[in-house]
């Protein structure tokens, strides 16, 4: 079991992204001394980045948000159930955040060219951190994408694409950005934005494996 989670961990850390950035593994002794501002219903732990001395004012792209959570054995939030996502929206309302990264994202990579992923702006969207897919975005009643936006279409729109900008290619939550509730938008990657960590069960059992003496 630990070779396997070695072997899965050593290709993590090597998937490549632009510039030859990497999705980064977990850091044993950040894991040790992650914050957690909340717990949810099923015990998970929870890290909100405004609320952190250190990172209040600070917003990061898509990868770099997702990278800082990794490495302390965190994930960005995954919203996998209803009550999760009202969960999550009440605290960016109550501490008025414009808007949050999550970790979704449309699968745009090697392999996503799967039947059952085309066509990939309706079918190719999954949670990252769980390697879990959203429902279809023509099902309205099984997710929360946004009715509105930039363009006045319902979401994912790829707006920036269409007006000759990035790809819209990652999940944010947006506070009534666009006078339309709060609610999921596809967002370009490279945008800055707050995000939320949710502690990530496969990276703690990873790091518990490899480093039995630490109490993680």
């Amino acid at each position: 079991m630990k070779q396997l989670l070695l072997l899965a961990f050593v290709a993590v850390a090597h998937a490549q992204f632009q510039n030859g950035r990497i999705l980064e593994p977990p850091v044993p002794s950040l894991c040790v001394q992650r914050t957690i501002h909340e717990r949810y219903a099923d015990n998970k732990g929870y890290f909100f980045s405004w609320r952190d001395p250190a990172l209040r004012g600070v917003e990061e792209d898509w990868l770099s948000a997702r990278n800082y959570c990794r490495q302390r054995c965190m994930d960005l939030v995954s919203l996998e159930t209803s009550d999760e996502n009202e969960w999550v929206k009440a605290r960016i309302v109550q501490d008025k955040q414009k808007y949050i990264w999550t970790s979704g994202r449309l699968c745009d990579f090697k392999g996503c060219n799967r039947p059952d992923l085309l066509p990939n702006e309706v079918n190719g969207w999954f949670w990252t951190a769980e390697l879990q897919k959203l429902a279809p975005t023509t099902n309205r009643q099984q997710n929360d994408w946004s009715e509105g936006g930039g363009i006045g279409k319902p979401q994912p729109d790829n707006r920036e694409l269409h007006q000759g900008g990035a790809a819209e290619h990652c999940v944010a939550i947006l506070n009534n950005f666009y006078n339309d509730g709060v609610h999921w938008h596809d967002v370009a990657c490279h945008h800055r934005k707050p995000f939320v960590c949710e502690e990530n069960d496969a990276l703690l059992k990873y790091v518990r494996y490899t480093n039995p003496n630490l109490r993680v």
